[in-house]
């Protein structure tokens, strides 16, 4: 699965040496060229390539599209936006202004031909058409946060947000429209990682609808042989190839506990308190050390930046542990750092011994070797004291909000809603503490109280509940969607011993599990429609009860990807489920990624709302039975390696995994 990031990488790379094999001589000079990207595209790019890395591939500069640019007429440009009309405008525009010697058009996703004879007519117009050397669809519409993390846009996200998935007034052509940006995103992220997925999905929900158009683009794909993105070096297994990835999709309306979740890893804290995204925190400063004078105005507070990247081998070590072990781990680093330095410090002492005596001459010589191999390895040295300094600026203000907020103290408490085991202490007592936390953490932990509880509580109860949460100035307009949801969730699950159980660590019972490696049906399995675009007929036909024969393709790597929005609680919770079934790969991806205040700020617009999931998907027949049982959950326990049996021909024979 690691080849997600790395066939990205060499995506891009190749895009920035003009769609040619980058070259393998490093000693060979690059062709110094501009980039020129539209935030989509800078999006794609920041998580993956440095500064340095992109003057390495001979990138003098990087600009925006719609900035003011001025002319470089003998330097080559390669644009890398998105095929809008605003920016085929622009680019048009571009060409009109001679800006460039030449122009190589490189678009995110691909570009209908409309636009195209619109680029044309101007280069045309602009005695331009030599100028412009290539035209590339790069299908590279996603954005790679991790080896095994992805999401589908940054910029515009609220376009396939979880509230306009989930507005009550949402016309059915605007749900289709959602539909088809998400479609067009996973299609591409399947086209880089160079494979044709196995698809399941729960049935009536915004999953079952993409899980469709996703089936239905990607078979119309592999229809065309000749034109087929998936026929290149990377399918020459031909159409049963073997390794497929099980591509498992997912609805955010399942589990509304966990974005909700106080949580207590480093990167999802830093998730939830800091300003991060795209693998950067930024963080305000403190005001100087020396105070203002009496009557000026006080100094504004500047904000730092901070790349957490792959390079970072404390962060990759470090991303996914408790924050207590975090902070000692911190603490390590930096007395071993400091022990170096000391020695450092000794041995340039030492040198500075001359003519004392034969004692110290004697060290000297004795010293000069150790000398210069600290010396050479100062560079190291100053790297690692930067991310020292790095992860003990964001730690200590991680541990503030901790706190100050008594974060830990909801984290437990949480923890035991989820997992239904005693609470030592009331959740009025919380509520009503003043020092424990902001109004919405409060508001937060009662969301996490009512969606997990057996029984919603009684009328009376519920008054007291918002009356104290009112006192603690909290916002209650959230808790009239949730109580609707919650009311649907209970109606469409009733009866099933899985209802809201598990919300927490998004892993199914064991004996699910066990159940589902040793490819046994039930009934929460069946509830999943299986998809095979690569079966010349219809995929659901291939749920037959038959003896398996001919072909096995092995699921060793899947995908759970998450409609409607997701966060770092669920990706680490993947990541330790995977590190625990040796030899299973997982990637997690979600439509848009969001923190709780984000995440509360979209359920605060659905106040109003009534739920419509009939009303937009009545024109596709889509049975609500089964709704939500366990979404993520199951989709990790369907994510185990186990084998799909196929027969070659006539009939087929799947079994659920």
């Amino acid at each position: 699965m690691a080849t997600l990031i790395r066939n990205k990488h060499s995506a891009l790379k190749r895009m920035l040496n003009f769609n040619a094999p980058p070259l393998k001589n490093a000693a060979a000079e690059p062709v110094w060229k501009v980039l020129i990207y539209d935030r989509f595209g800078q999006d794609i790019i920041s998580p993956l390539l440095g500064v340095k890395e992109l003057r390495d591939m001979g990138i003098t500069l990087h600009l925006l599209l719609h900035s003011d640019r001025d002319p470089i007429p003998d330097v080559p440009a390669i644009y890398f936006v998105m095929p809008t009309e605003e920016n085929i405008d622009r680019i048009c525009q571009d060409l009109r202004n001679q800006l460039y010697e030449s122009y190589y058009l490189n678009f995110i996703s691909a570009i209908s031909r409309s636009k195209l004879e619109d680029i044309a007519s101007a280069a045309l117009a602009a005695n331009a058409v030599t100028q412009v050397t290539k035209v590339y669809d790069q299908y590279l519409n996603f954005i790679t946060l991790e080896d095994d993390m992805f999401i589908l846009c940054h910029q515009n996200k609220e376009l396939i947000s979880y509230h306009a998935i989930n507005r009550a007034d949402i016309l059915d052509t605007d749900m289709e429209a959602i539909m088809d940006t998400i479609v067009d995103s996973l299609f591409c992220f399947f086209v880089t990682l160079g494979a044709v997925p196995i698809i399941r999905c729960p049935r009536g929900n915004a999953a079952e609808m993409v899980a469709v158009k996703l089936d239905k683009k990607l078979r119309e794909n592999l229809r065309d042989a000749r034109n087929s993105l998936f026929t290149g070096d990377n399918m020459t297994a031909g159409q049963f190839s073997f390794q497929r990835p099980l591509f498992v999709l997912a609805d955010r309306n399942l589990d509304l506990a966990t974005p909700l979740h106080h949580t207590w890893t480093y990167q999802a804290l830093i998730h939830d308190v800091l300003d991060f995204h795209l693998n950067r925190v930024m963080m305000e400063e403190g005001q100087g050390a020396e105070p203002s004078p009496a009557g000026a105005r006080p100094k504004k507070k500047s904000r730092k930046t901070y790349d957490l990247t792959a390079a970072d081998k404390f962060w990759q070590k470090h991303k996914g542990s408790p924050f207590p072990e975090v902070a000692e781990s911190v603490q390590e680093e930096l007395d071993t750092y400091r022990a170096q330095e000391d020695e450092v410090k000794r041995l340039k002492s030492i040198m500075g011994l001359e003519g004392e005596d034969e004692g110290a001459i004697s060290m000297l010589s004795d010293n000069t070797a150790k000398l210069t191999s600290a010396v050479s390895s100062l560079p190291e040295l100053l790297e690692k004291k930067r991310l020292i300094d790095l992860h003990t600026n964001v730690a200590t203000a991680v541990l503030d909000h901790i706190k100050s907020r008594k974060l830990d103290v909801y984290f437990e408490y949480e923890e035991k809603l989820m997992s239904k085991s005693t609470l030592d202490k009331s959740l009025l007592d919380i509520i009503s503490d003043p020092d424990a936390g902001t109004p919405e953490d409060k508001m937060r932990l009662f969301l996490i109280y009512y969606i997990t509880a057996q029984q919603a509580p009684s009328e009376a109860d519920l008054e007291q509940y918002k009356k104290a949460l009112q006192d603690a100035g909290c916002d209650l307009s959230p808790l009239n969607y949730i109580k609707q949801w919650n009311l649907f969730s209970r109606v469409m699950n009733t009866g099933s011993q899985f209802v809201m159980e598990g919300v927490k660590n998004l892993v199914l019972k064991q004996h699910v599990s066990d159940k589902q490696q040793r490819s046994e049906r039930t009934s929460e399995t069946d509830d999943y429609r299986y998809f095979d675009p690569k079966m010349l007929r219809g995929s659901e036909s291939l749920c037959v009860t038959m003896s398996c024969d001919d072909v096995v393709v092995f699921v060793l790597q899947a995908i759970v990807f998450v409609v409607g929005g997701g966060n770092y609680i669920e990706y680490q919770n993947l990541v330790d489920y995977a590190k625990s079934k040796q030899g299973k790969k997982v990637l997690y991806g979600c439509s848009e990624l969001f923190n709780a205040a984000q995440f509360i700020k979209q359920v605060r617009k659905q106040d109003t709302c009534k739920l419509s999931r009939q009303h937009r998907t009545k024109n596709m027949n889509f049975n609500e039975s089964g709704q939500f049982n366990l979404l993520v959950a199951l989709c990790v326990c369907v994510c185990v390696c186990v084998c799909v049996c196929l027969k070659q021909a006539g009939n087929y024979l799947f079994y659920d995994l």
